[in-house]
């Protein structure tokens, strides 16, 4: 049995206690929160739990194996740090630090003692994301041209992180984990319709040395709420409507070929290909209690994490990246590659 801690019960924590609540082989023992308000609603509900004001109380206690924070981007790396150097495993909100020196610290420090460090990149967790991922591995879409996103609504605000690190993160997770591939260079825009705050509106585009491009667009100002992925390849199309209630997932026979002219040689002639749609059956479990189970069986040795402290890693190099390019009107920034991730690009 896994036992574990939550540090943070805001808006996300309820959803993490609950889920690891349910996990095969977790217990969720420990609750920390500075708000009382906050701890009686956790005890009104699970009125086993022990709450306490004072996260240090849940990391000095040696029945808890692991820490779950669910805490704002800022306190991410503080916490998770003193949860690694009191030897426990954590799994850390996302995005998972502030600064990818930090992320990198984290990442060495688990390394170090042996402990599972993860990341709550939870659509990667999801039946959607993870077919989507199934098709790309085996093949059936062909040679990726583009990913392109939308997500979009009128958004909470938030006052520590832009519209880039709460909504793209997401995409960049989700592309972190389908794509075989790593941005070399990254370029943002965005601004800010709210004096003194972080950006609410931004556009984001990621450059490969494959055939492909991805551009991301995210808005915390839109009237109507958007989550659609359109995925191209040479073979076949992806539609993924995260909004959708039943078909999240699609795919299209469409496309074009290209074809050299017989008699003009320097003519390219270009061919449509219209085809059938297939929409994939999809399991129908929450994403986040496929993640906490995921993560009790990393704990305990059987699983090798999905979203490691590497893939944490490579979000935040790019969000990093993306908010000094928006700071430089939109000048494309390189992204300083780990030897690892050169490896994994050349591998791709």
């Amino acid at each position: 049995m896994v036992r574990l801690g939550v540090i943070g019960y805001g808006y996300w924590g309820p959803n993490l206690v609950r889920n690891f609540s349910e996990a095969p082989g977790a217990q969720v023992t420990m609750v920390s929160d500075m708000r009382p308000d906050r701890l009686m609603l956790a005890l009104r509900r699970y009125p086993s739990l022990k709450t306490t004001s004072d996260y240090r109380e849940l990391l000095r206690d040696p029945d808890i194996d692991a820490v779950v924070i669910a805490t704002p981007v800022s306190t991410h790396y503080d916490l998770a740090m003193k949860a690694l150097q009191a030897g426990k495993h954590v799994l850390v909100e996302k995005p998972m630090t502030a600064t990818t020196e930090q992320a990198l610290r984290l990442v060495e420090e688990a390394a170090v003692r042996g402990l599972r460090l993860m990341v709550d990149h939870t659509f990667t967790y999801t039946s959607a994301v993870r077919k989507i991922k199934e098709l790309v591995a085996a093949g059936s879409i062909g040679e990726i041209y583009y990913y392109d996103s939308v997500r979009v609504n009128l958004g909470i605000f938030q006052h520590d992180v832009n519209v880039l690190w709460d909504l793209a993160v997401h995409d960049l997770s989700i592309m972190d984990y389908i794509l075989p591939f790593t941005p070399y260079a990254v370029s943002a825009t965005g601004m800010s319709h709210l004096p003194g705050k972080p950006e609410n509106i931004a556009y984001l585009t990621l450059f490969f040395e494959e055939s492909l491009i991805a551009h991301i667009h995210v808005n915390w100002l839109a009237p109507v709420k958007i989550r659609r992925t359109l995925i191209g390849g040479n073979r076949k199309m992806i539609v993924y409507d995260d909004l959708e209630p039943s078909e999240k997932v699609k795919t299209y026979d469409k496309g074009v070929t290209f074809d050299a002219g017989a008699e003009v040689k320097h003519q390219m002639l270009v061919g449509y290909r219209a085809g059938d749609m297939w929409a994939p059956h999809l399991d129908v479990t929450e994403a986040l209690l496929t993640e906490a189970t995921h993560f009790v069986r990393c704990v305990e040795g059987a699983e090798t994490p999905q979203t490691s402290g590497e893939s944490g890693l490579r979000v935040v190099r790019i969000l990093e990246a993306a908010t000094r390019s928006i700071g430089d009107r939109g000048r494309p920034v390189e992204l300083n590659l780990s030897e690892k991730d050169k490896k994994r690009r050349a591998v791709a």
